[in-house]
């Protein structure tokens, strides 16, 4: 989890690979109709959220119930958004990507491709809402190399015992 920028699909995939589990990027499950908001600069509104975070939780559980395990990207930027997620698929464990708005506008303008413009950082960051302790997560700093990220992540989640 984390803002745009934090890495979430570069380094769910390769944690994903780490963990031996499949990666799905929660991106992909938004309706077209989020996606255009999104290109077209526009935030989405909880409104917009509710069905694509039911659809989040649906896979994480379905990934439980296979036994599979799965890594998926997503923001869920908000406690309620987390809750909701946790109210489909309760094992969920969070990974929060977290780096300065520095880091995370460099990382932002540097890529191509992406529906998600550096403008919308800065509403990104103040619906932001840090993981808390009562969460079941880790928060990790973006800023060290992706390797030390991977292993900081991998590690965290094996101790919880939740590989799979």
């Amino acid at each position: 989890m984390g803002v745009s920028g934090a890495g979430k699909s570069t380094i769910g995939a390769l944690l994903a690979h780490e963990l031996d589990v499949p990666f799905l990027d929660a991106d992909s499950l938004h309706p077209i109709g989020n996606v255009e908001k999104m290109a077209a600069g526009t935030p989405l509104t909880d409104e917009d959220r509710w069905p694509w975070l039911a659809k989040v939780g649906n896979e994480l559980a379905r990934a439980d119930k296979a036994g599979t395990g799965l890594v998926m990207a997503c923001s869920a930027l908000k406690r309620s958004y987390r809750d909701a997620i946790l109210a489909e698929a309760p094992e969920t464990v969070f990974v929060h990507l977290s780096g300065t708005r520095e880091v995370l506008a460099a990382r932002t303008q540097g890529r191509s491709g992406h529906f998600m413009p550096t403008s919308l950082l800065d509403s990104q960051l103040a619906t932001l809402e840090e993981l808390q302790p009562d969460e079941p997560g880790i928060v990790v700093d973006i800023t060290p190399p992706v390797a030390e990220i991977i292993a900081a992540a991998g590690a965290a989640i094996r101790s919880r015992g939740t590989s799979k």
